[in-house]
């Protein structure tokens, strides 16, 4: 069972083309065989919180908050790690925001 912090790989679907990639991905939650997720890229020029190799991360990256989609649990490939709890109490404040 997957929880929120996890990073993961997981097979997901790029919204501007049904091309389907295993990307690393940010649990949220996950309930019914389904898990919400949030993308995670290492375009560093996109907008978001940043994910570094010192928290676990193979590329320095970023989490993308307003990338958010729910995957099938089989999707998911393979567990990476766990954020600590300063990094998720971020991550919890910056999408209160956005629901705001």
């Amino acid at each position: 069972m997957y929880k929120f912090g996890d990073i993961v790989l997981a097979q997901v679907q790029f919204t501007d083309n049904l091309e389907i990639k295993i990307r690393p991905s940010l649990v949220l939650f996950q309930e019914y065989g389904n898990v919400v997720v949030a993308g995670i890229t290492s375009n560093l020029e996109m907008k978001g919180l940043p994910l570094t190799k010192k928290e676990g991360a193979i590329k320095e990256s970023i989490i993308k908050l307003n990338y958010i989609f729910t995957i099938a649990e089989l999707a998911v490939k393979k567990y990476l790690f766990t954020l600590d709890e300063s990094k998720k109490q971020k991550i919890r404040e910056e999408l209160i925001k956005k629901l705001n």
